[in-house]
């Protein structure tokens, strides 16, 4: 059998795999590895260092600077985009003919290059990115980057239309395949790639609840203060809520109550860990777009689950969780399982579940289908 090729263009350096976007990168780039796919990747570099250990995986890992100057605030592109645009990468790619795929609407630039015309381009959706980025606006308290939020989703949907040019769009959830296939032809569905490949559910009682996320996100600071607010005050079980850059507000209204505890810019392994030892798993969203890698952590690796309708809606996973969206309902809820011994009979259940909905190795066969 003759050799595949694959080039692949990520929006950051995909390693280390510690945050929602890039662990889908990597653990792509890992699947399709092992299914002997001869991977050529092309990173936008812009803060991350350049990690050896993506060249025992890749046949050839390339790195280009983003353009990260704020001038690129006032073109009619995405700032998303247009600073991550690159001569260099198009010279790399033209050395052969081999299919590239384009990893969200981030590194969409190149794709209607009429240099790139005859090529297989497929195109990985992680959101509906003005969606998610209209979204973010409405979560935003700073002035400067609600407009930011607001003007960025404006021109992401417009740049959209890009989709167009790919043969292929690959998306991430069956919400967004539907969205997009309402409006462009060959649209795919291949679930996230994520690092968890067994369930593994520790047995015993946990004597504390998390949430986890990368706080800096308008979103998961949303939800954090949520259950500190709403939920937590409400009752005296023990919550850890972990994570990057925590806001000021939420490190003050978490030291009002002695039971709430904040875990700033630990590492992958220690969330981890959280996840393994924590009684329940409570991850509320109010942001509805893609699917949340943090949920198959939870899913995969911690015992209850409490979440809230959005967290879940379209995903496969509903059954596995317990489902509340209702500040009072939910503390109530919290309450009564933080009391109750995780049934193993349910590990099980999310096996049957997560073992065939969610494997990297069907995704990576989806994937190598298509070219």
């Amino acid at each position: 059998m003759s050799e595949k090729h694959l080039h692949i263009i990520s929006f950051d350096v995909p390693y280390p795999a510690n945050y929602g976007g890039v662990i889908d990168v990597f653990y792509k780039i890992k699947a399709l590895h092992v299914q002997g796919i001869k991977i050529h990747l092309h990173c936008f570099e812009y803060g991350r260092a350049e990690a050896r250990v993506l060249e025992s995986l890749c046949e050839k890992v390339h790195y280009y600077k983003r353009k990260m100057s704020k001038t690129y605030l006032f073109n009619k592109l995405p700032f998303v985009a247009v600073t991550r645009s690159s001569e260099k990468l198009v010279e790399n790619l033209l050395r052969d003919k081999y299919p590239v795929l384009f990893e969200g609407l981030h590194c969409c630039f190149h794709l209607d290059d009429v240099r790139l015309k005859d090529r297989i381009k497929i195109v990985r959706s992680h959101n509906i990115e003005h969606e998610y980025y209209y979204s973010l606006e409405r979560v935003e308290r700073s002035v400067f980057k609600k407009m930011y939020f607001g003007m960025e989703g404006k021109k992401l949907e417009r740049f959209e239309k890009i989709y167009q040019h790919a043969s292929y769009i690959v998306a991430i959830s069956a919400a967004d395949t539907a969205a997009l296939a309402s409006r462009y032809k060959n649209v795919h569905h291949i679930t996230a790639f994520h690092p968890n490949e067994e369930v593994k559910i520790k047995e015993g009682k946990g004597d504390f609840c998390l949430y986890h996320g990368n706080l800096e996100v308008g979103e998961n600071n949303e939800a954090a203060l949520f259950l500190v607010n709403e939920v937590f005050s409400k009752i005296k079980v023990p919550l850890i809520i972990a994570g990057k850059k925590p806001s000021a507000m939420l490190i003050e209204a978490a030291a009002k109550h002695k039971h709430i505890q904040i875990k700033a810019n630990i590492n992958t392994q220690e969330i981890d860990e959280l996840i393994r030892n924590a009684q329940i798993n409570v991850l509320p969203t109010f942001q509805a777009t893609g699917i949340k890698l943090k949920l198959l952590a939870a899913l995969f690796n911690g015992r209850h689950c409490v979440v809230n309708t959005p967290m879940v809606s379209n995903t496969g996973l509903e059954n596995l969780c317990l489902i509340s969206d209702d500040a009072q309902e939910m503390a109530a809820l919290i309450e009564k399982q933080f009391a109750s011994t995780f049934n193993m009979s349910e590990k099980q259940k999310r096996e049957q579940v997560l073992l065939e909905a969610f494997s990297n190795t069907s995704g990576a066969k989806k994937m190598i289908s298509l070219f």
